[in-house]
């Protein structure tokens, strides 16, 4: 049985569409969001390394993922990437980052999470799609909802410097950011 830890291995791979093509250079906009910690942050008033990944949407346990989530390319893994980011936090804040999880989904539905997978920094919910409308970052439709497609940005004192999109598989992509923060000139 597949758990929301586990990712399928016959997962369809996402394609890069070119919709996080525009990212890089641009400043991250004076947009206040809800974090699980009850505290508004402005994305644009952080300073130093700033790592956001998005992701479209997490299950909880014993509740269905809508149908036919395992078919959409990059859907499945929002579990497995939070838990590589919570895993990885140390050699992150190691590297002066600060992480970031964000979704669409209500700070009330993204406090169950962080608190059932142990997660040590903050996830902001973009549930009003200000962030999302700002930088134009790439979604999809599926029930009914609007989601986040599975990106990471990171950023240096208010600039997007490196995008990762798409992200396949979904638990790698921390590793991917601290090989990306290992690059740049100090």
């Amino acid at each position: 049985m597949t758990t929301f830890f586990d990712l399928p291995p016959d997962l369809p791979v996402p394609q890069d569409d070119g919709a996080a093509d525009h990212l890089v250079g641009m400043n991250l906009p004076h947009v206040s969001l809800l974090a699980t910690t009850g505290q508004l942050v402005d994305i644009g008033a952080m300073s130093g390394l700033v790592i956001i990944y998005a992701y479209p949407l997490t299950g909880r346990p014993g509740v269905p993922l809508p149908e036919g989530w395992d078919e959409i390319p990059g859907a499945r893994g929002c579990t497995p990437q939070t838990c590589a980011y919570r895993d990885h936090y140390a050699e992150l804040r190691a590297r002066r980052a600060t992480v970031f999880g964000l979704s669409t989904q209500t700070s009330d539905y993204q406090q169950e999470m962080t608190a059932r997978l142990e997660v040590p920094f903050a996830v902001l919910s973009d549930h009003a799609f200000a962030l999302t409308e700002a930088l134009q970052l790439p979604t999809f439709e599926v029930a009914g909802m609007t989601l986040l497609k599975r990106l990471t940005i990171v950023a240096r004192d208010g600039v997007i410097i490196g995008v990762h999109y798409p992200v396949f598989p979904s638990n790698a992509d921390a590793a991917w950011v601290l090989e990306f923060l290992a690059s740049l000139p100090v």
